[in-house]
C-alpha cells in the first residue's frame, strides 16, 4: 500500500482551513502561466473547489493534496493529479512549493510519495507533465524522479509577453503488468 507521508512531510486532503493558502497562491499572476489559468479565483469558487475535492479523483478527475511539514503542521505547497483517465490509466502531475521552502528537497519528496500513490494505489500506468523549457529547476526535478522527455510543444503557452515552449515528460510504470 502506498504511503502519503515520510519522516519529513505528509500529503493530505484539502481542508476548509486551506482556503487562505489557496486564495493567495492561486491568485498570484506570476503562477498563472504554469497553471494555464488567466484570471483570479473568488473565495466562493475556492470553497466550492475544496468541497468538490471530497468526491474523489474518480468523480472529479483530479486530486489536489497539500504538502505539509510533519510535526510543524505548516503547509508548504500543493501537489496535483489532473486529467485523470482511468481507462487509459494515466494522469497529469503538477507540484508547487512556496518560494520560502524551495530548494530543500520538499518537491522531490512530495513527488516521490505521489508517484508511489499513483502507481501503487490508483494502479496508473503513466504520469505526464508539461514544463516550460526555461524552468530548469522543474525540468531537473522531474528528470531526477525518472520522468523522460517525450517531446517539445513549440510556442505552446503565451506568458510574459511572448510564446513559450513546453517540454512534455512521461513516467511509465514499468512494474505494471501487461493486460
Amino acid at each position: 500500500m502506498a504511503r502519503l507521508s515520510n519522516d519529513e512531510l505528509r500529503l493530505r486532503q484539502l481542508e476548509p482551513d486551506d482556503l487562505d493558502f489557496l486564495y493567495r497562491w492561486e491568485n498570484d499572476p506570476l503562477l498563472w502561466s504554469v497553471s494555464e489559468f488567466v484570471a483570479p479565483y473568488s473565495q466562493n469558487a475556492l470553497k466550492a473547489y475544496i468541497e468538490n475535492e471530497l468526491k474523489g479523483i474518480f468523480v472529479t478527475g483530479q486530486l489536489r493534496l497539500m504538502i505539509e511539514l510533519k510535526g510543524a503542521g505548516i503547509v508548504v505547497g500543493t501537489i496535483d493529479l489532473f486529467d485523470f483517465d482511468p481507462m487509459s490509466k494515466r494522469a497529469g502531475v503538477g507540484v508547487f512549493v512556496v518560494p520560502d521552502f524551495q530548494r530543500r528537497g520538499l518537491a522531490s519528496a512530495a513527488l516521490s510519495l505521489l508517484v508511489d500513490y499513483a502507481f501503487g494505489h490508483l494502479n496508473l500506468r503513466q504520469l505526464h507533465c508539461k514544463i516550460d523549457v526555461d524552468n530548469v529547476a522543474s525540468l531537473k526535478l522531474f528528470e531526477r524522479a525518472g520522468f523522460e522527455r517525450a517531446g517539445v510543444l513549440k510556442d505552446w503557452v503565451w506568458a510574459d509577453g511572448r510564446f513559450r515552449s513546453v517540454a512534455m515528460y512521461q513516467l511509465i510504470n514499468i512494474k505494471e503488468e501487461k493486460v
